[in-house]
């Protein structure tokens, strides 16, 4: 499945957003893959930030890295450059932008 969200970095921040990106931990990208993301990719607009990820399932990939100690850890940090963060409750599964066209096959 493919998924889009938005979140927002603040705008005194996005040097400090991108810099982190460059730095992913190795662990949180190996945790992201066992979940069952095949694929993760963050687009800037100004403050805004646009996601696509595929993945087997949205909602386990979620349940997996909720509490998962890098995961929380990465969090914290993210939490410290956006105004609107990606949402890894329960209630994030149903978070993603609607499909509103796509090119057809």
């Amino acid at each position: 499945m493919r998924i889009a969200l938005h979140t927002k970095v603040r705008a005194d921040r996005v040097t400090d957003y991108e810099a982190a990106h460059r730095e992913v931990p190795g662990e949180l990208t190996d945790a992201i893959r066992a979940a069952g993301a095949t694929s993760w990719t963050i687009w800037r607009s100004g403050t805004d930030l646009f996601h696509v990820l595929e993945c087997e399932d949205y909602a386990r990939l979620l349940a997996e890295l909720e509490k998962l100690p890098v995961n929380v850890a990465w969090q914290a940090r993210m939490a410290e450059l956006l105004d609107v963060v990606h949402d890894y409750s329960g209630r994030g599964a149903d978070a993603g932008l609607p499909v509103v066209w796509e090119l057809p096959s």
